[in-house]
């Protein structure tokens, strides 16, 4: 009886865009009371039609329910929401996206109001709602004893994995992914772009470097246990001088395709600075201590 009580969770959601729809419809297919609001009262008729409650305001929803999800365009949009609520005893879970450093002064602005306050980073885009196979998650953080007790609840949307109670982690971890993202789609369209005048079809690349790309990820494990013990010539099979010596290759055949190359010189300025300072016998994972100020 107690984990069926759990499963179903009354959830007051507040903001409708494509992400909070979506998570108030998963929880709504599985059972959940909703209670939702949106500026835009039109976003909510589609829900109300599927069973969610539709609030008047955002003081009548955060009342309406002790869990409250909150998921709106940024930090302020939260706080003009949430002005005039009533928080004593809620458990507030924010998944609007900001920085580590906006997330940890609105844990204190919640706890100040009398709330348990644990915030939220989405890995994953709408469409992976709902779709366990999709691989979707939420990074967690801040009150564990807020994630332990709404835990399945808040699985049912996407997986969760929670990642510490200083409540800055979930938005630290968000954006360390996505940086790494981003580096990665930068390199694609560098490739791309070196093929784009020539006869090469970019559908017969694609296969290639996206299996070159997945051989190539499992290397940050090395760097994440060089950059704990220290020793960042451990397990080095390519070295930093061997490494900054090819880089030439690469600059000259971006000005022969005719294709700039402003994305891989930052890179490769770093990879020059460290070997500057007589670190040839390293791997890569130097260039993470010239980044960090």
């Amino acid at each position: 009886m107690a984990q069926n009580t759990v499963e179903k969770t009354s959830v007051t959601l507040l903001g409708l865009g494509a992400m909070g729809t979506a998570l108030a419809r998963t929880w709504l297919a599985a059972g959940h009371p909703v209670t939702v609001w949106n500026r835009t009262p039109a976003r909510s008729a589609p829900l109300a039609a599927e069973g969610a409650e539709v609030a008047d305001g955002a003081a009548a929803a955060v009342a309406a329910n002790t869990l409250v999800v909150v998921c709106l365009l940024d930090d302020a949009s939260v706080e003009e929401t949430l002005a005039g609520t009533d928080l004593t005893g809620k458990d507030l879970v924010n998944l609007t996206t900001s920085t580590p450093a906006e997330a940890r002064a609105r844990a204190e602005w919640a706890r100040e109001r009398g709330a348990r306050y644990l915030d939220g980073g989405i890995m994953a885009v709408p469409p992976m709602v709902g779709v366990p196979e999709a691989g979707g998650y939420i990074f967690y953080s801040g009150s564990r004893e807020l994630f332990e007790q709404h835990a399945k609840t808040l699985g049912v949307p996407v997986g969760t994995t929670y990642v510490g109670e200083d409540a800055g982690f979930a938005a630290l971890h968000d954006v360390a992914l996505l940086s790494a993202m981003y580096g990665m789609f930068a390199g694609a369209a560098h490739a791309f772009a070196l093929i784009r005048k020539e006869d090469i079809d970019p559908a017969s690349l694609a296969p290639l470097l996206a299996d070159w790309l997945v051989a190539m990820a499992p290397s940050v494990h090395q760097t994440a246990d060089q950059l704990r013990s220290g020793d960042y010539t451990k397990g080095v099979g390519s070295n930093l001088a061997m490494q900054v010596a090819g880089t030439p290759t690469f600059l000259n055949t971006a000005e022969q395709q005719g294709v700039s190359p402003e994305l891989l010189t930052p890179y490769f300025a770093l990879m020059r600075r460290r070997l500057a300072g007589g670190s040839g016998e390293e791997g890569l994972t130097g260039v993470v201590d010239l980044l960090v100020r």
